[in-house]
This record gives structure tokens, C-alpha cells and sequence, in this order.
């Protein structure tokens, strides 16, 4: 974004944002219109008192107390006005930012995968919630403040003008100067605004990435550096909190200075014209008490001029989210998605960078148990992630069922697809919620039922709280394998059309991955499953092994096929097989030893 966000731009977002609740809004402004007329009729009837007390047609019953009691029931109505636009304007405000929040987070879960892989995560929190919370207060006090400031000056100088010119000169003879320093105070407090929200969200990412990865800091011993880098982010953070500390002590320093200038000038200047008999004392007071009363807001143009900077900066970083284009919607009606897979010159690459798939052909048969193998950023998972959509191709085809993957519903597609990762993420809930994520209808046996075929019942049932037990951010409670074991579960129970495991098996022990094995065997011919393996134990479960380098199909056939070929598959097959037997011969040394 542009350092300096476009305040027509930005207004435009607010006026959007205020839509359903511009009648509260009507209504707040309506109140404190009142509310100030009531405020100004005060030192009105204070003029016309002290004008019948100099004058000697006073009296204590006839003039005094009908005006105290005037003066008393003007504070008591612009009193209860002022409520009632504090009280309208919070209920807009908050419904708007309710309506703000909601829109964003909507946004961000429909942003595409591309935009969360640059964005960071720390930052967006920030926006969602600072960001947010910034514009709730500018539009809970600072736009009936903007419509108050503007009906003091409408109303109160036609008062003033229509007692005395001379006066009015003199009264608002610093006005001018107080908003002009204002609006260059505003100019160079946006910039700031700008880059404090920037460097807060900065310090909120390494605050969130620590906080999540704090058993990696702690298992490398990095705590010191850890705690440097999020010094050297609080630094800069302060450094700039002070540079914009100072602009606004400078303008507050400043905008007292004139304003009580102003109060000064009309103090002496009124008096003189007093003593020599050019206005009344009453006039005099009453533009005393008109100035005063104008001259504060006024002054606090300056206050509002810099809520509205910094309201502008946070809807600027706002409306980068909500201008980011979302994933298309839904081109079709969710029709179930099953069948063959084709793959036919496929290339694909993430961004700038190289490709991760070049000009690829593969084909799947309904129901048919494949394996793909090959060394990291062969672009395995890569072809998984376009087969679900999280990302779309532009080059070559992906058919299912004999129709385009990208024409097809996303929604649809990714229902159709039970994913399993090597690092699966698991949500701060129980046991159970995990498991039914993608079916939240399923009854205890069928929960129970993919359980044991993932291996992990027995486990969960040893909980203290079975599958009540809470699992903590993130599966944290949980082990490596567990973890892995709970997210097969989960797949399994969706039973869907295409089940997908990228390497998620890595974390269990052999005799685990041996009893999943027979389950998934057992299960052959339910669903089309891809299995994304490095340890070539669950090959020999596929009925075909594509075999993957640099994007392409350098090899396929069966197990015994591709070992009979001598090709990459039958030599990482020898290799494994005499890396497992050195392993456990020395194993068996140290044992023995």
C-alpha cells in the first residue's frame, strides 16, 4: 500500500462500511444538534441576565431565578442529548465493526493459498483485530464529533457576527491559524500512523511465530536469539511510538498556546471595549462564552484529524484484505465428484519460482491404489494440491470423471477428497470433534470404527477422558504418530472418493504401519487412494508406483515390475532394504555390548 493511504479511498470504505446503520448514525447527529442548541442558548440568557443587572431592571423573582433555572434545564436537555448520541453512535459503531470483523475473516478463509503462502500470519491478526478495534473508535467518537465541531462554528459565528463585528474579528482571529496547523499536523501524522501499524504488526509476527514454534526455540537452545530479534522489533517499535509521541506533544503544546492566546485576546480586548462603553458587559460574556465554547473543539480538530490519520492508515491495511480477489465462487452446482483421473501435460509453478510440474501425464483408475515416489520437490504434493484445488493450473488438464477439475465446484471437489499430511494440524478441541471434523454426524461406533483402522482406539480409550480428552493447540498433548493416527481417522470416517496420505505414515513405528496397512488393504476398492510415501514398505500395498523428478513420470508399473526394470525405484528399493539391515545389525552390536 501506498505510504500515505488515499483519504477518498478511505472514505469511500467508511461509507460502505456505515451501510444498515446510517439511521443511528442520522439519529446521533440529530441529538447532538439539539444537544448544542440547548448549550448555545446558555450564554444567550447569561447575556441578557447580566445586561438587566448592570441596567438596574433586575429583580431576584422576575429575572435571576427564571434565568438560572433556564440555564439549569439548557445543561440538563443537552445533558440527556448528548447521551442519546453517545448511546446511538456506540450501537453504530459496533454494529459496523461487528459487520467489519465478520467481513474480514470471511475474506481470509476464501483468500486463495497463494496469498496466505506470502502473507504473515502475525499481520493479519493485527489487522483483524487492531486495525479493527482503531476504526470502531473513530467511528464511535470521531464522526459525531466531525458534525459537532462544524455545527459550533456554523451556529456560533452567525451569533457572534449579528452582536459585533468588531468582536467577531477579534474572537476568531486565531480560528484560521488553529485549523491550518491542524490540517499540516494531520499531513504529517498519517505518515507515521502508517508506519507504527506496520511495525506493529511486524512485532505481532514474531510474537505468534514464537509462541507456536516455542518447542523448536526450546529444543535448539535459541531462546537468546529469539528474545534479541523480538527486542530488536520492540525497538523499532518504541523508536517510532516516540517519534509519533513527540509530533503529537508538539501539536498539543502548540494548540494550547494559540488557543489560550485566543481566550486572552478576547479577554483583554472585550474588556477595553467594555471600559470604554463600545459593548455591553453581557456581550462581552457572551462572547467570551461562545469562544470558549467553540475554541476547545476547534482545538480538538487536531485530535480528530489524527484519529481520522490513523483510522485511514488501518482502513487502508483493512481494505488490502478486503480488495485481494477471493477464490471464484461456486461455477457450478455441487455435483458429487468421482471417477477416473486424468492427468494429461500438466506444468505448474508456485509464483515466480520454477516449476513444480512440467508437462505431466498420469492416469488413476476409479478405485485404484497408487503410490507416488520421489525425492523432495519432486512435486508430489504439488499434484495433490491442484487435484483439490488449492491451487489452479493454467497449463495442460486435470479431468475426474471425465470433467475439468478447475470448472468443477471447489467445495465439491475438496468434500470428495480425505486428506491425510505428514504434519497434519489438529485443532484445540477433543479427541472427538478432531476426528468428525469432516463429518459432524457421524455416531460413536463409525467414530470408534475409523479409529481402530487408523490404529489409534486403543490409545485414546488409555486417555483419562477417552475421546473427551482435549488435545491442546495444535495436537500438542499428543505424539508425532498419534497425531498422524487421529488425522487418518478423520479421513477415514469422511469416507470419501479419493483418499489421499502424503507421508503420513513417517511417524509411526513399523508394527503400526503395519496394521494400518492391512486396514487401507482391507478397504481397497472403497475409495481411489493416493499414497505419497518415502519409505517403500507402503508401495507394495499399490497397484501402481509412479516414481516422480523434477515434475515428470520417470518410472511406473507394479512393485515386482519396476524391481524387475533395475530402474531409480528397484535401486532405492535395495538401498532402503540394506540401510534397514545395517540399522538393525548395528543395533544389535550396541545391544550386545
Amino acid at each position: 500500500m501506498d505510504e500515505t493511504a488515499s483519504p477518498p479511498g478511505a472514505a469511500r470504505t467508511l461509507w460502505a462500511l456505515t451501510s444498515g446503520q446510517r439511521g443511528r448514525y442520522a439519529a446521533a447527529v440529530s441529538a447532538m444538534a439539539v444537544g448544542t442548541v440547548f448549550l448555545l442558548l446558555v450564554p444567550y440568557v447569561l447575556k441578557r441576565a447580566l445586561d438587566a443587572l448592570v441596567s438596574d431592571e433586575v429583580d431576584l423573582t422576575g429575572t435571576l431565578l427564571p434565568a438560572a433555572g433556564l440555564i439549569v434545564l439548557c445543561y440538563a436537555l443537552h445533558g440527556f442529548f448528548t447521551f442519546l448520541r453517545g448511546r446511538w453512535a456506540a450501537q453504530a459503531s459496533e454494529g459496523i465493526t461487528r459487520g467489519l470483523r465478520h467481513r474480514l475473516y470471511e475474506q481470509l478463509e476464501r483468500l486463495p493459498c497463494a496469498y496466505h503462502d506470502r502473507a504473515e500470519t502475525g499481520d493479519l491478526v493485527q489487522r483483524c483485530s487492531s486495525d479493527v478495534e482503531t476504526v470502531r473508535v473513530f467511528l464511535a467518537a470521531q464522526v459525531v464529533e466531525i458534525a459537532r465541531v462544524s455545527l459550533f462554528l456554523i451556529v456560533a459565528i452567525p451569533i457572534m457576527l449579528s452582536q459585533d463585528l468588531t468582536m467577531s474579528a477579534l474572537s476568531l482571529a486565531l480560528v484560521p491559524v488553529i485549523i491550518f496547523f491542524a490540517l499540516l499536523f494531520f499531513r504529517r501524522v498519517r505518515t507515521l500512523f502508517q508506519q507504527v501499524d506496520e511495525s506493529e504488526g511486524s512485532l505481532t509476527t514474531v510474537i505468534q511465530e514464537n509462541l507456536t514454534g516455542v518447542r523448536v526455540v526450546r529444543a535448539f537452545a535459541r531462546q537468546d536469539y529469539e528474545i534479541e530479534k523480538f527486542l530488536e522489533r520492540n525497538g523499532e517499535f518504541r523508536d517510532l511510538e516516540y517519534r509519533l509521541f513527540r509530533v503529537l506533544s508538539n501539536y498539543w503544546t502548540l494548540s494550547d498556546l494559540l488557543v489560550l492566546s485566543q481566550l486572552g485576546i478576547v479577554l483583554i480586548g472585550g474588556g477595553y471595549f467594555v471600559m470604554q462603553g463600545s459593548i455591553s458587559l453581557g456581550t462581552w460574556v457572551l462572547f467570551w462564552w461562545l469562544l470558549r465554547t467553540i475554541i476547545w473543539p476547534v482545538r480538538h480538530i487536531g485530535r480528530v484529524l489524527a484519529d481520522t490519520g490513523k483510522a485511514t492508515v488501518a482502513i487502508g491495511r483493512i481494505r488490502e484484505i478486503l480488495d485481494k480477489a477471493p477464490e471464484s465462487i461456486d461455477e457450478t452446482a455441487g455435483e458429487p465428484v468421482r471417477g477416473d483421473i486424468a492427468v494429461e501435460n500438466l506444468s505448474f509453478a508456485y509464483g515466480d519460482g520454477p516449476a513444480a510440474l512440467d508437462d505431466l501425464s498420469i492416469t488413476i483408475a476409479e478405485g485404484e491404489t497408487v503410490a507416488l515416489l520421489g525425492p523432495p520437490g519432486a512435486g508430489k504434493s504439488t499434484l495433490v494440491n491442484l487435484l483439490v484445488r488449492l491451487y489452479d493450473y493454467e497449463q495442460g488438464s486435470i479431468r475426474i470423471g471425465g470433467r475439468e477439475v478447475r470448472d468443477l465446484n471447489r467445495d465439491a471437489v475438496r468434500s470428495a477428497f480425505g486428506m491425510v499430511l505428514q504434519d497434519p494440524f489438529l485443532f484445540s478441541k477433543t479427541v472427538r470433534e478432531n476426528v468428525v471434523i469432516g463429518r459432524s454426524t457421524a455416531a460413536d461406533h463409525e467414530v470408534e470404527e475409523s479409529a481402530r483402522a487408523a490404529d489409534i482406539h486403543g490409545n485414546i480409550v488409555e486417555f483419562e477422558e477417552g475421546y473427551d480428552t482435549r488435545v491442546g493447540e495444535r495436537g500438542v498433548t499428543l505424539s508425532g504418530g498419534q497425531r498422524q493416527r487421529v488425522a487418518i481417522a478423520r479421513a477415514l470416517l469422511m469416507n470419501p472418493e479419493f483418499l489421499v496420505l502424503d507421508d503420513s505414515l513417517s511417524a509411526v513405528d513399523t508394527k503400526t504401519e503395519a496394521h494400518i496397512l492391512r486396514s487401507l488393504a482391507e478397504r481397497r476398492g472403497r475409495h481411489t487412494t493416493i499414497l505419497i510415501a518415502h519409505r517403500l514398505s507402503s508401495t507394495r500395498l499399490a497397484d501402481r508406483i509412479f516414481v516422480m523428478d523434477h515434475g515428470r513420470i520417470v518410472e511406473q508399473g507394479t512393485h515386482d515390475e519396476l524391481l524387475e526394470a533395475g530402474g531409480p525405484y528397484s535401486r532405492l528399493w535395495t538401498i532402503q532394504g540394506a540401510l534397514e539391515e545395517d540399522i538393525e545389525r548395528d543395533l544389535s552390536r550396541v545391544t550386545h555390548t
